[in-house]
């Protein structure tokens, strides 16, 4: 029988709840009101599990192939066809909760699931394996700010760095798995380009995220902006390094915290998000 544990593995909790916060403060950030927020939260969150459970699913043999200890389906922990129900179950939840803020902001939120689940599907395969990262991650925040009274447009520096950081992200997540991805025939963007390309390429684009960050809201760059700018240096470092064997399974952690770190500085900065 599955355990609860095995279940909460397989959604990839790292960046389910990396994603699911960083929605959520962008959304506080963007006044949108307090049972919103909850529902901006809620809808994301179904749309990451989703993600994961799929990923886990439709990668079963292949990670079987490979004899992934971390992943729970090749433990035996859980079945690929309770993943199955797990991850159609969620993405219905997931279109409906985000539907619920409203056609614009319901459409933009569900361009983030659509394209994790098109990466799983296949895109990770391809030369195009960056582009569900750089879609999904650069239209979040337009539909978190679409769900503030009013619908608003989210400012263009916060699409725009959304989407860099996604690329960075997609660059670190592959470092790790390199050698199984292609023994299993996947060639991604990262697979074909190299680790030491990827590693370069995404620590460049961290880097520009960062600082679209700090100088794309109007006005001069607050005091908590400079703090997130200094404290993206390490991330970049550890990003750049993630070519070589004993930094790859940093990189993508490093990503990711420092995407909250960015948003939680930007919230602290009172950047205007509408």
């Amino acid at each position: 029988m599955p355990s609860a544990r095995a279940l909460v593995l397989a959604t990839h909790p790292g960046p389910a709840v990396a994603v699911t916060t960083v929605a959520t403060l962008l959304a506080v950030a963007a006044d949108v009101p307090a049972g919103r927020v909850v529902l901006v939260c809620l809808a994301v969150l179904a749309g990451q599990a989703s993600i994961g459970w799929s990923n886990d699913w439709l990668d079963a043999d292949r990670d079987r192939a490979v004899a992934r200890a971390d992943k729970p389906v090749v433990q035996g922990a859980v079945a690929p066809s309770l993943l199955r129900s797990a991850a159609l179950v969620s993405v219905v939840l997931a279109v409906v909760l985000s539907l619920l803020l409203g056609p614009a902001a319901g459409t933009l939120l569900l361009v983030l699931v659509a394209s994790g689940w098109a990466y799983n599907a296949g895109l990770k395969r391809t030369a195009a394996s960056v582009v569900p990262y750089v879609t999904g991650f650069g239209l979040l925040p337009a539909g978190v700010v679409a769900a503030a009274p009013g619908t608003p447009a989210a400012p263009w520096w916060l699409i725009a760095a959304g989407g860099a950081l996604g690329a960075a992200a997609h660059l670190a997540n592959v470092a790790p798995d390199i050698e199984e991805d292609l023994a299993t025939g996947v060639r991604g963007l990262p697979h074909r380009i190299g680790a030491a390309a990827s590693a370069v390429t995404g620590a460049v684009l961290l880097f520009a995220g960062s600082l679209v960050l700090v100088f794309g809201p109007a006005g001069p760059p607050s005091a908590a902006a400079w703090v997130g700018l200094g404290l993206a240096a390490p991330a970049v470092v550890v990003a750049g390094l993630s070519g070589s064997e004993r930094s790859r399974r940093l990189a993508f952690p490093a990503v990711m915290l420092l995407t909250v770190l960015d948003v939680v500085l930007l919230l602290l900065g009172g950047a205007a998000l509408t």
